[in-house]
């Protein structure tokens, strides 16, 4: 089984609690809940051999379930997504090639953002994890500068070397640069796509580590394998005229919708 899709999905969220059941309404009017975007969005990825939801929650379970999707429970004590997702490998009992976790909360990933994580992860034998990086226009430079100075926890940035070797993530816009940027224009900052893909290895050994120092400063699960020195591999996806963004907070939905309506996403 060369690649398997996981989606992990809480329900006592701190910041949003109830989030994975929250309902945004697309192009045509009709409202899905976000688990269910999120489901429909890890569908559309081209070689995957499975797609799970993960979750700790029986609300969570039975509303994917109605929809058709394969849920496997993991205990209420996992304390973010990639620990889920090495719960969730270990109770179904396979070892597949490559793990992806498909953050239920970015429900505008687009397939090809997977596929090519996928991809970039197999070029690289010496990446033990990989994550996608979007290069942020000037506009999405400032709606994360603005959700700062509003005081909400918004989208991560990331910072990385010239073969792509993760340095840090932050959940502050990093790196600095002085001066606007044209809405339109390239910035020098890169948004962290909310997706891994491990090893299996990589992930077995991750739940089995202490929480990091870093990783329970910024909230970021991704630096307990920064803190290890272990090579976590940032691959830069290309946007193709689509815009980006997380539910992180209630303010997110609005945005999120006018997305989806702008882009024609039912």
């Amino acid at each position: 089984m060369p690649v398997v899709i996981i989606i992990p999905a809480r329900f006592a969220s701190t910041r949003y609690p109830g989030k994975p059941l929250v309902e945004l309404r697309g192009a045509d009017g009709q409202p899905r809940s976000l688990i269910r975007r999120s489901w429909d969005a890890a569908m559309q990825v081209a070689g995957v051999d499975r797609v799970v939801v993960a979750t700790d929650d029986d609300r969570i379970r039975e509303h994917a379930e109605g929809f058709g999707a394969e849920v496997v429970m993991t205990s209420p004590e996992c304390r973010n997504g990639t620990e889920r997702c090495a719960e969730a490998v270990a109770n179904m009992g396979i070892r597949p090639e490559i793990v992806v976790n498909l953050q239920g909360d970015a429900p505008l990933t687009p397939a090809w953002f997977v596929e090519d994580l996928v991809a970039g992860l197999r070029a690289a034998p010496d990446a033990e994890v990989a994550t996608p990086v979007l290069r942020c226009t000037g506009r999405m430079r400032a709606d994360l500068i603005a959700d700062r100075h509003a005081g909400r926890v918004g989208g991560t940035t990331a910072v990385f070397g010239h073969d792509g070797r993760a340095l840090y993530f932050s959940k502050e816009v990093v790196p600095f640069a002085a001066g606007e940027i044209a809405p339109d224009e390239a910035s020098p900052v890169f948004h962290h796509v909310g997706v891994y893909a491990y090893r299996p290895e990589a992930l077995h050994a991750y739940a089995g580590w202490d929480e990091g120092v870093l990783e329970r400063l910024e909230g970021l699960e991704q630096l307990r394998f920064l803190e290890r020195g272990r090579n976590l591999l940032c691959v830069t996806v290309e946007a193709r005229g689509r815009q980006f963004w997380e539910l992180n907070n209630p303010e997110d939905v609005m945005r999120l919708e006018e997305m989806m309506g702008e882009m024609g996403i039912a």
